[in-house]
């Protein structure tokens, strides 16, 4: 049992990869698209030529939302793995987001954890597709920071500076927000640096490399680590219950 999680008032929880599938959603658009063009794909190797277009494109593009990007990066993808470019396949590729699947424990462990803490979601994604993201995940966040909220995407560290002046005016110092999520690369690094607690979800723990996910220049120990949000969910509830 971990008592250190009863300290905190809220939770701020990046969505893609830690309670949106990404990668389930970008290979749900992609093979098929693969299939028609006779193209062969690994997953393994789509998921890591996506990462590779993400970093590039936030390099480039910075001030973009992640919904924005998706077209420049299904460009990128396409031109590297033979996909086909002509019949509006990249504008389609950025409206999938919407349908991203949630990972199968996310939707009861973020009701559970609604139970305990202020939710608050902080994603790149813009406007329309947290609600949409939302939505999937039964609705369970009081308050979001998007990318299209702040002009930039994380890891840039003025979207934990609009999350600390947002939450605020809700009595919230960071010392009572616990950051969780799947990125090191997004997330859990900046996080640390800035002082926030963090709770690592490792989605990929039985898995090799970073997937979907651009690698870090190194990974940082967060002060807590569980595979899924249900881990956390239980964590949480055994300890709000001693």
């Amino acid at each position: 049992m971990d008592d250190r999680l009863k300290r905190f008032k809220a939770l701020t929880i990046s969505l893609m990869g830690t309670a949106i599938n990404h990668e389930a959603g970008i290979k749900d658009y992609i093979t098929p698209l693969a299939e028609s063009a006779g193209v062969a794909l690994a997953v393994p190797a789509m998921l890591e030529t996506f990462a590779w277009a993400e970093e590039k494109q936030l390099s480039l593009t910075p001030n973009l939302t992640f919904s924005e990007m998706l077209v420049p990066i299904y460009l990128e993808v396409a031109g590297v793995l033979g996909l086909p470019t002509k019949g509006g396949e990249a504008e389609g590729f950025r409206a999938s987001i919407r349908d991203w699947p949630a990972f199968p424990d996310a939707v009861d462990a973020l009701a559970r954890l609604s139970r305990r803490f202020r939710l608050v979601a902080v994603t790149n994604a813009d406007n329309i597709s947290y609600w949409s993201m939302a939505k999937t995940l039964g609705e369970p966040f009081a308050d979001k920071v998007t990318s299209e909220d702040v002009g930039v995407a994380k890891p840039d560290t003025q979207i934990f500076a609009y999350l600390r002046g947002r939450q605020s005016v809700h009595g919230l110092n960071r010392s009572d927000m616990l950051h969780v999520s799947q990125s090191q690369f997004h997330d859990i690094a900046i996080a640390k640096e800035l002082g926030f607690a963090t709770a690592w979800i490792a989605r990929r723990t039985a898995k090799q490399g970073y997937g979907a996910t651009p690698a870090p220049a190194k990974n940082v120990a967060p002060d807590f680590r569980f595979r899924d949000l249900a881990k956390l969910a239980a964590a949480a509830d055994e300890a709000f219950s001693s």
